[in-house]
Order: structure tokens, then C-alpha cells, then sequence
């Protein structure tokens, strides 16, 4: 599996329009508004990078309103969250 965040400029008058139609992509599993430099982040989970790069410079490249992207791509995660997840399968 293969994680990126996508960090999304967007025309300020789209904003949700662009949130609700990148979250609706396939592996894209959370869209997020954010302050900054950027307006949305998009955490994308493909199972390989030929389904990462049709997402990244496929699909969201048709989607109006998106002005400018950075894609981040993730070697490793450290959150508590993450790995609490991934012990507790099949625990009740």
C-alpha cells in the first residue's frame, strides 16, 4: 500500500465543490480543509503506484477548480493511531 498526501490550491469559490468531488475519488480515503499556504489536503492509500499515479495525475487533474497540487508521498507512519489500528485487527 502506498499512502500520499495531496496538497490541493484551490479557487476559493469551489472550495467545497472540489473537496466533495476529490473525496469521491476511488483510494482517496479523507479530504481535509486546512489554513495555510494550502486549502485542501488529500490523503490518497492506492495499492501500487500505477493506481497512485492514475489518481494523482489522472483524475484529480479533471476536476475544475484545482489550481495547484503538491503530492507528499509517505515512507513510514509514526503515528499511535496507526499502528494501535493495525495490532487491534481482530482483537474485540
Amino acid at each position: 500500500m502506498i499512502t500520499a498526501l495531496v496538497a490541493l490550491k484551490v479557487d476559493r469559490r469551489r472550495v467545497n465543490e472540489v473537496a466533495a468531488r476529490v473525496a469521491d475519488l476511488r483510494h482517496v480515503s479523507e479530504v481535509y480543509s486546512v489554513s495555510g499556504r494550502w486549502d485542501l489536503i488529500a490523503m490518497v492509500r492506492a495499492p501500487d503506484s500505477d493506481a497512485m499515479a492514475g489518481v494523482v495525475t489522472g483524475e484529480m487533474l479533471k476536476i475544475e477548480g484545482i489550481l495547484d497540487s503538491e503530492t507528499m508521498l509517505a515512507f513510514r507512519a509514526y503515528s499511535r493511531h496507526d499502528l494501535e489500528a493495525m495490532f487491534s485487527i481482530g482483537s474485540p
